[in-house]
């Protein structure tokens, strides 16, 4: 009986650290998220780690909006950055699938115009300090993968004279 007791409990002990570890483990390192695939060129794919993770988000007051929108841009400690759309909810677009994306992003900065259509600018800081920023047309759609390339257009944009730069 004794071996039994220790065998439960032993059980029990390695089924706690299971659930704890899948608790602990964040969200964009768990999975990219639906609608998401890194592309071979992305920091993510080397296994290469630029060690921040970031978010900043934009709510904008649109008039013909039911309810509150907000976006929000993060980053994960693999450089890779990524798009919520708050009325698209649980989906983070992997922004690799926009031109020009930059790899080993560690900072994010996201703003928004008050107009219906709007603007979404999304800044990204690479570990160089190099700054990209991409603009994106807002309305009454949400942002989801198969409307974002069309929404961005051109992709990013390197800002030129960015004091950062090493």
């Amino acid at each position: 009986m004794k071996k039994l007791a220790w065998a439960a409990r032993g059980m029990s002990v390695v089924s706690g650290a299971v659930l704890l570890g899948a608790l602990m483990v964040p969200s964009a390192v768990a999975d990219d998220g639906p609608g998401s695939a890194p592309n071979s060129s992305s920091s993510m794919a080397s296994g290469k780690k630029c060690g921040a993770r970031d978010v900043s988000s934009a709510a904008p007051d649109y008039v013909n909006f039911p309810g509150p929108v907000i976006f929000r841009v993060a980053s994960d400690a693999q450089g890779n950055a990524f798009l919520n759309d708050s009325r698209n909810t649980g989906v983070w677009i992997n922004l690799d699938a926009l031109d020009n994306a930059p790899t080993c992003v560690i900072g994010t900065a996201t703003s928004v115009t008050e107009a219906n259509p709007g603007l979404l600018y999304i800044t990204l800081l690479t570990h160089n300090g190099a700054q990209y920023q991409a603009v994106c047309t807002t309305d009454n759609t949400a942002f989801d993968p198969s409307n974002i390339v069309a929404a961005c257009g051109s992709g990013f944009s390197l800002l030129p004279n960015t004091p950062v730069v090493k």
